[in-house]
């Protein structure tokens, strides 16, 4: 299979090109979905008041906590299929997509449950302030209601992914993108729904993007064609097995790591709302610094996975320092650029002197050293596509999440300030990185002495 067309041939020839190839429309989706999200912000921020920006901002980790719990499944669609694909095993596809989509349906009406059910105990336990509560609670009832879409978009993707197509999912993010700024637009400053305004645009923007999706794949010739049909002969105790073997760690991960942030958030509330605006403000742009990271992680997943596949060693090894040398360049520049113009990028949300300060914060404090990151990520992201999914899971939960916990649990008795309290972030990516380090350095001489 060669690089032409939508697929791109991960088992030879030269990888930067095809590495990119396969990076560039994920960085592409990660920036435009981001800006989409940004957009919900701006929207409220410019046209609603800083009340309703700090509403939707308090609501940001929450929901991170529900997507990440199961879009991390979708990192074992993406090994599982392209592990497959390496072997040249087509039944192995054929029987491992039937179960990513009978378990894309499960995890979506779970998430519904979960997010309408949680909403405002979560809110009220993280400390969202009380004169924006009952907005926050609003806008994250409304929104869940498109978590569901939002998952079988995320699983669609990572099938289409497994054999190399990054193009037509950020094709499908466009559409839906447009659907949802228009929305905004009408919702809001025609409509005045405020905070509940933004979040039905994003709802039918995700319903609007699985839709897409599912047409490809059932349109899909070969393999990784799906029936949207779903039956009984699809749920493989097998297949789902393998997938959720690599994918629940990586979601519980994600769900701890996102918990973490909760807590976090709930320490920068008690700064007041004009903080949680301030912050709401900043992680724009780190979310935007990351998305570039974190689809040179995900490339070195599907690459890795396919070579392990096919017994191809020494290319998992250079993978591995390739996908390291662009993440850490990638992501040392980004951030740099937005540290160095800071006023102009805050000034986009917000025009509030006293936000702008908490946001310029957080740019200096978390987003200047973001790049320490790098290592981890990719680290993680290269055991997952090896098949050890477990290990990476737990050194990111003590490595990050547990020394946050006890930083927010202590910060009361140091009286710190707004500056001390973010601090944590890049304090537990050097904690994590080293722990990653030596974990990487012993996967890599179990799974296959010739990558050590």
């Amino acid at each position: 299979m060669k690089s032409t067309g939508k697929k791109i041939d991960m088992l030879s020839g030269p990888l930067l090109p095809r590495m990119l190839l396969f990076a560039l429309p994920l960085i592409a989706s990660g920036v435009l979905q981001q800006s989409f999200n940004s957009v919900d912000v701006a929207v409220v921020g410019r046209f609603a008041g800083r009340h309703a920006l700090a509403a939707v901002g308090c609501t940001g980790p929450v929901i991170g906590l529900l997507i990440n719990l199961f879009v991390g499944i979708s990192v074992g669609v993406n090994v599982v299929i392209a592990n497959y694909i390496g072997q040249r095993n087509g039944q192995g596809v054929r029987k491992a997509v039937s179960a990513t989509m009978v378990l894309s349906a499960i995890c979506g009406v779970l998430m519904l449950l979960v997010g309408e059910s949680m909403a405002r105990p979560v809110l009220e336990l993280t400390g969202t302030p009380a004169e924006v509560l009952d907005d926050a609670v609003r806008y994250m009832r409304v929104f869940v209601l498109g978590l569901p879409f939002m998952i079988v978009y995320n699983f669609g993707s990572a099938i289409l992914r497994s054999v190399g197509d990054t193009r037509r999912p950020f094709y499908s993010l466009v559409a839906a993108g447009i659907v949802n700024v228009g929305l905004n637009l009408v919702f809001v400053i025609g409509m005045g729904m405020g905070v509940e305004g933004v979040a039905w645009g994003t709802v039918i923007s995700n319903a609007v993007n699985a839709c897409i999706i599912v047409a490809i794949l059932a349109h899909e010739k070969g393999d990784i064609r799906i029936n949207p049909r779903l039956r009984r002969s699809d749920m493989e105790p097998a297949q789902m097995k393998k997938i959720c073997a690599i994918g629940i760690p990586a979601g519980l991960q994600g769900a701890v790591f996102a918990l973490s942030n909760t807590f976090i958030l709930s320490a920068i509330n008690s700064f007041g709302a004009d903080a949680a605006a301030g912050s709401a403000t900043a992680i724009n742009y780190e979310f935007y610094c990351y998305f570039p990271l974190s689809a040179v992680a995900q490339t070195a997943v599907a690459f890795i996975s396919q070579n392990y596949g096919a017994g191809n060693y020494d290319r998992v090894r250079r993978v591995f320092r390739l996908a390291l040398t662009l993440a850490f360049g990638i992501s040392l520049v980004l951030n740099t650029l937005v540290v160095w113009q800071s006023d102009f990028f805050l000034s986009i949300f917000t025009t509030e002197s006293v936000v702008l300060a908490f946001a310029d914060t957080r740019v200096r404090t978390v987003l200047a050293f973001q790049f320490i990151a790098s290592y981890y990520e990719v680290a993680g992201s290269a055991m997952r596509g090896l098949g050890y999914s477990m290990t990476p899971t737990l050194i990111i939960i003590f490595g990050t999440c547990v020394l946050r916990l006890l930083w927010v649990f202590l910060f009361p008795h140091f009286n710190g300030g707004f500056a001390e309290l973010l601090a944590v972030y890049p304090a537990s990516w050097i904690l994590t990185d080293i722990g990653m380090f030596i974990a990487f350095r012993r996967v890599a001489r179990k799974a296959m002495p010739a990558i050590a």
